[in-house]
């Protein structure tokens, strides 16, 4: 959920430079000019909708414009407006969200697409489609270049194609309230985001792609909006994908339109939309300068809200009629290869602007104001029991009473971290690994880090292909994007069997299915130091999981 740039031990996602080729594809709208460097062709900044302008802010996407001659589709697009974020200083030694992309308009809808060299339209090449993290605040594609996933497809022979869209984020893309639903303005963010898989059936194959092979792949936020497509429609997707990775996220217990009304008024007021007859038409014409300064004053996911997100995907009767949970309880699910998996310590960073809630009192009076309106007293205390103060049962989880930052931080971490993250995943495949291959995993490295552990997020550079997960400078060891281009192929994250032996670390390793064990399913597990991996159990905190769960849709069913 974290933006891009957070990603402070795992930085190192970062594009080619120097072209030898300039190819061209030519779409129904129009044609564009890419690059092509190192075996890798990129195309970057393709529109796949309209500039959402004037009318189009915060409307739903629109087909883009027809145009002649040529564009350049060789540098990154504007990421979407993003909210101010930044992690509160309260750790002894410095942390940082980062800074926001330098190139930011709300004319952001365009995707990147990344491809093996020379090949043709005809190759038919399976695709994945990544969405980007970020709290549903921040986030773009820039920060998430193709070019070394492609690069190892190909060393591994099982060559794929990358596409990463941009979609709006905060306000402009999860505008939440009465006003939005009645014009149909809700979830914008997730229509994005269909949008483009749309355009990916649509053109795919002028990249030698195949339309009928697309894998969705999320982290975080991205993860979270996966596992709300797996529900949408009740579970059916067409052709849009046959396959999705979460990493870290779920279909996860979503409230009605209605909770975000109060944000929805407090931009009205904030740019004196108040008085206006059409408050929705006001905000759609009001300065971008004075929409933007209200937006950052509400919260982020670093504000004492923390992962009850101001701006985030909402019940709306229409994009999502039901409770995602309900919908997987009830089977109304995507039927498809799934690949998910979390890092052991998902909550810490996220409680960090909680460090003034220190007894047992205030933690009781966080759940139930913040995360649990409406519930009884003694719900409450069961879910309070089973996350109990002491800190060597916290997260950083097997710290001990280590990293007791104040104390109910690792209280609040541990809770946190199964409520969106951990809880979600689980919950989901309690019921997939009956209807669908299923394949977990659990991201245990960097355990050393300080307040932190395995932090939300560190998994990212070991699925990008990225080097220094071990240490600076080491290279990278591919085990988890192995993983990825395995499972986009063949929709299996095993090697092949006819994979040349040493040229992967998942040779000879038998990952075997979650639902393989019932009672103790089976999570591939990265651990300290890199390439080791061994098996562990998906059976940790059942009973507090559980238990967030049912409360969660005893309230927002």
């Amino acid at each position: 959920m974290l933006g891009p740039s957070f990603l402070f031990l795992v930085v190192g996602l970062a594009a080619s430079a120097a072209a030898t080729t300039r190819p061209t594809v030519s779409l129904s709208y129009g044609s564009f000019q890419g690059n092509t460097t190192a075996g890798v062709t990129a195309f970057l900044g393709l529109p796949f909708a309209q500039p959402p302008l004037g009318s189009l802010r915060f409307a739903p996407p629109q087909a883009p414009s027809k145009f002649t001659g040529v564009r350049q589709a060789t540098t990154f697009p504007a990421a979407c407006p993003q909210i101010q974020s930044s992690i509160p200083p309260v750790l002894p030694f410095p942390l940082s969200s980062g800074t926001a992309p330098a190139n930011i308009s709300e004319d952001c809808l365009y995707l990147n697409v990344y491809a093996p060299a020379n090949i043709s339209a005809s190759t038919k090449l399976p695709v994945v489609f990544w969405i980007y993290g970020g709290g549903f605040g921040t986030g773009d594609i820039s920060s998430y270049p193709g070019d070394s996933i492609i690069q190892r497809s190909i060393a591994l022979g099982e060559p794929i194609i990358y596409v990463a869209a941009n979609y709006r984020i905060n306000a402009f893309g999860f505008l939440a309230s009465k006003e939005a639903k009645a014009a149909g303005y809700t979830n914008i963010g997730l229509r994005d985001q269909r949008f483009a898989m749309s355009w990916i059936q649509d053109y795919i194959s002028a990249f030698g792609g195949d339309p009928n092979k697309v894998t969705l792949w999320g982290e975080s936020a991205g993860a979270l909006s996966v596992g709300l497509h797996l529900v949408l429609n009740f579970g059916w997707a067409g052709n849009l994908y046959r396959a999705a990775i979460l990493e870290s996220g779920g279909p996860y217990t979503l409230r009605d339109v209605s909770a975000g009304q109060p944000y929805y008024d407090q931009l009205v007021a904030a740019v004196g939309c108040k008085s206006a007859k059409n408050t929705l038409t006001c905000l759609q014409a009001a300065p971008y300068p004075q929409l933007m300064q209200a937006i950052n004053a509400t919260p982020s996911v670093f504000n004492y809200t923390a992962l009850n997100l101001a701006w985030q995907p909402r019940i709306d009767g229409d994009l999502i009629l039901l409770n995602p949970q309900t919908s997987v309880s009830w089977g109304l699910y995507n039927k498809i290869p799934l690949l998910s998996g979390d890092c052991d310590d998902e909550g810490p960073v996220f409680s960090l602007s909680s460090v003034n809630i220190t007894t047992d009192a205030e933690f009781t009076g966080y759940l139930n104001s913040n995360f649990f309106p409406g519930a009884s007293s003694s719900d409450i205390a069961k879910i309070a029991n089973l996350y109990p103060s002491d800190p060597s049962v916290g997260s950083p989880f097997t710290t001990g009473s280590s990293n007791m930052l104040t104390p109910q931080f690792k209280r609040i971490s541990s809770f946190q971290g199964d409520l969106m993250f951990q809880g979600p995943r689980r919950f989901l495949y309690q019921y997939a690994q009956w209807t669908q291959p299923t394949w977990g995993y659990l991201f245990k490295r960097f355990k050393s880090t300080p307040y932190l552990g395995s932090f939300h997020g560190s998994d990212i550079s070991e699925f990008f292909a990225v080097a220094g997960v071990t240490d600076p400078g080491s290279p990278p060891d591919f085990i988890g994007t192995d993983a990825l281009i395995n499972f986009v192929t063949n929709l299996d994250p095993n090697a092949p069997k006819n994979l040349a032996k040493g040229l992967s670390y998942l040779s000879g390793v038998t990952w075997k299915q979650y639902g393989s064990n019932p009672t103790a399913p089976p999570l591939l597990t990265f651990n300290d130091p890199a390439p080791n991996i061994s098996f562990t159990t998906d059976t940790y905190r059942q009973d507090a999981m559980a238990s967030v769960s049912a409360l969660n849709m005893k309230l927002f069913p």
